[in-house]
């Protein structure tokens, strides 16, 4: 199956107000949890972030939006203990 993912960052490292889209894209997957870990690993290793893509590397703080179309829109956090399920509005 194919996620639709956007990442959203802060302008500054740990800030947590002014979340912005830095990317969107597409990515295989069997399921979200893997698709979570599968956008991970690409956007935090060097050799397989994509060219066109402006944000940093993944880290604490940083939201993961999973949309499934008619099947929902899923927002998640990275907490120091892994990926957790958030409500939408902590991005505006």
């Amino acid at each position: 199956m194919q996620y639709d993912v956007t990442i959203f960052q802060t302008p500054k490292y740990r800030d947590n107000k002014g979340y912005k889209e830095v990317y969107r894209t597409f990515v295989k997957a069997n399921n979200r949890e893997q698709c979570l870990q599968e956008t991970f690993s690409c956007f935090n290793v060097t050799d397989r972030i994509p060219e066109n893509y402006k944000g940093r590397f993944l880290t604490t703080g940083d939201i993961i939006l999973i949309d499934e179309g008619r099947r929902g829109q899923h927002y998640f956090q990275l907490k120091p203990g892994g990926w957790e399920r958030i409500n939408r509005i902590l991005i505006r």
